[in-house]
């Protein structure tokens, strides 16, 4: 793991302390209320607010307590810690989820509600940081409205990071799912990429997957790898995570050789989830005829494949 590699991983960025001990004061939100120093980071549809001057400052809009009138949830984020952004240092912010009404009376025009994944390596890391804390615990609600050991209905509480089962009174919390994404390469440093069966036939990415229960990152990782394409890798070697709430993954990112016991081994791709399988070249990468089209710089597979390819991906090759 690198200083470098972490640098390529926009949604990793933060700089947001979490507070968490503010979570627990009963009145947290009736004190957020009364500070006229709080701001609130609107979310709809998993859309956040551009700032006004968006077009010559890449951010978030942040409003005062008083600009949202209606929300459907509100969570604590915590306290901004950046020393570049509009804000002082020590603002505390708030997410609050709102409706399709009150996301048109704050703003009518749909482009200037923003997309994480479009915008995320243009961010600010406060504004990244936030970002992913707000949509991924957002997520979480909107799943957890009951609970998934009684049935009954959940309430919010402690800032919007706990749901407490009204019938069993048992607190439930926010989940996160376990996901490995490997760079695979050969004894000729070509590096493996799959084309899932949800994309275009020239869309081709990283084999990844989610860790079962009772399992370690590189157990999984060796376990996916085999399952897509039949390849058998070493020991995979960490290169760093990211968060991916699109809704609750941590992508957790490794670097693996193929085993040389199995080197001759075809490639076998399940045919469910993993339609094609391709040794590329570095040449092949460079080269518009191969037509190929690669994940954007806001995900860890992006980052990996620079990591293997020594330096920026070509820009025609990043159709997604």
């Amino acid at each position: 793991m690198t200083s470098t590699f972490l640098s390529h991983l926009p949604l990793s960025r933060q700089e947001i302390d979490r507070d968490n001990e503010s979570r627990a004061r009963p009145q947290l939100f009736d004190e957020l209320w009364a500070d006229p120093t709080t701001r609130l980071l609107p979310l709809w549809r998993g859309r956040a607010l551009a700032a006004p001057d968006f077009s010559s400052r890449a951010g978030l809009a942040l409003l005062a307590v008083d600009r949202v009138r209606e929300f459907e949830l509100r969570v604590y984020l915590g306290i901004s810690l950046s020393t570049t952004s509009p804000e002082p240092v020590g603002t505390r912010i708030v997410l609050v989820v709102v409706g399709d009404d009150e996301a048109e009376r704050l703003e009518p025009d749909e482009a200037r509600w923003l997309n994480l994944r479009e915008t995320a390596t243009v961010l600010s890391d406060r504004d990244a940081g936030a970002f992913v804390e707000a949509l991924a615990i957002a997520g979480w609600h909107a799943s957890h409205s009951h609970s998934p050991r009684s049935g009954a209905e959940t309430v919010v509480e402690k800032g919007g990071w706990v749901r407490r089962d009204v019938e069993l009174g048992v607190e439930l919390f926010p989940r996160t799912d376990a996901a490995v994404i490997v760079g695979i390469v050969d004894s000729e440093d070509r590096i493996l990429l799959g084309s899932n069966a949800m994309w275009k036939q020239n869309r081709y990415s990283l084999l990844a997957g989610f860790v079962e229960p009772g399992e370690s990152f590189e157990a999984a990782a060796q376990r996916e790898v085999f399952e897509e394409s039949g390849v058998r890798i070493l020991t995979p070697q960490y290169l760093g995570s990211q968060p991916w709430p699109f809704p609750a993954s941590l992508m957790v990112g490794f670097y693996a050789h193929v085993d040389p016991a199995f080197a001759d081994d075809a490639l076998r791709p399940d045919g469910e989830e993993i339609l094609d399988l391709r040794w590329f070249t570095r040449a092949e990468i460079a080269d518009p005829a191969t037509g190929v089209a690669l994940p954007g710089p806001s995900s860890i597979a992006h980052a990996i494949l620079e990591h293997w390819y020594g330096g920026p991906l070509p820009a025609e090759a990043l159709a997604w």
